[in-house]
């Protein structure tokens, strides 16, 4: 669990790139030996990186706000195909009239591609979303307050009497960053505590995962399995990843990959996007 100290310790750091022991423990009020404890805990979910006498903000991730993510547009590039496919079927899980929650993760983007001709009521915390599908949609979009972080496309809220906090959902379709036997990983705390909260506002939790995300188990348990319904994921899934999830009670949906049609492109960050949320160019 990551405390307030440490939460601290991740603030100071992103405002100053790096720190020795001896600055965090005059700044944060702690022992050396708490903090070094503190530096080794959070460098071995790779959230900073431990250096000689002190800790640095982890290199080559960019962090805005304290979000340790990738850019969305990053994201994105990896495992288009797979993700696609993966879109194309939670969409069909979607049934007109219901209320649905989805995450600002990549692979859920892609479903907007397929929700432009039906009637939901849509609560997300993805502005590229809720953009898409007031562009391309007749759904009701509903977003919370909070602050915009544009890198990881999500808005993220402080406060826990946000007015979307009173929506209930049938069904939340989340993307995440790994999962394990231990259950759904995240890697930022933040994002975790409002992830959290939206799940407890839905029926039933369906998982969008591509088969890499199996092997990254690295990080923090944002839910455990029984919290979830069903993962859909793609045919490089291994046979015993299937199995523990099915054991555990979870629905597994296995997609064969399917490239997203190269048309209608636009920029976004040096990623290529379909007008309705698929990649292209860098797929021909």
């Amino acid at each position: 669990m990551i405390n307030k100290r440490r939460n601290r310790l991740l603030k100071l750091l992103d405002e100053r790139k790096a720190a020795t022991v001896h600055e965090l423990v005059e700044s944060l009020d702690a022992s050396p030996s708490t903090i070094r404890r503190d530096i080794s805990w959070l460098a071995a979910r790779n959230l900073i990186h431990r250096t000689r006498g002190g800790a640095e903000t982890t290199p080559r991730k960019k962090r805005l706000g304290g979000l340790a993510n990738d850019t969305f547009a990053d994201n994105l590039r990896a495992n288009a195909a797979r993700k696609y496919a993966i879109a194309r079927h939670a969409a069909a899980l979607c049934e007109d009239g219901e209320t649905i929650i989805i995450n600002g993760g990549t692979t859920t983007f892609m479903m907007a591609d397929f929700l432009a001709d039906r009637s939901l009521k849509i609560m997300t915390n993805s502005f590229l979303m809720a953009d898409r599908l007031l562009a391309t949609s007749q759904n009701e979009v509903l977003i919370p307050g909070g602050t915009v972080y544009r890198d990881e496309n999500v808005i993220l809220s402080p406060f826990d009497n946000d007015a979307t906090g009173d929506q209930y959902a049938s069904k939340m379709f989340m993307s995440v960053s790994g999962l394990s036997m231990l259950g759904l990983v995240e890697t930022d705390p933040l994002l975790i505590r409002a992830e959290r909260r939206l799940i407890g506002q839905a029926e039933k939790l369906v998982v969008l995962v591509d088969s890499s995300k199996f092997a990254r188990r690295a990080g923090l348990i944002l839910c455990n399995l029984k919290q979830v319904h069903t993962v859909i994921t793609d045919s490089g899934v291994a046979d015993l990843s299937v199995q523990w999830l099915e054991q555990a009670g979870v629905k597994v949906i296995v997609v064969e990959p399917e490239t997203p049609p190269a048309q209608d492109c636009i920029a976004l960050d040096g990623a290529q996007l379909g007008l309705h949320g698929t990649m292209c160019a860098m797929l021909a």
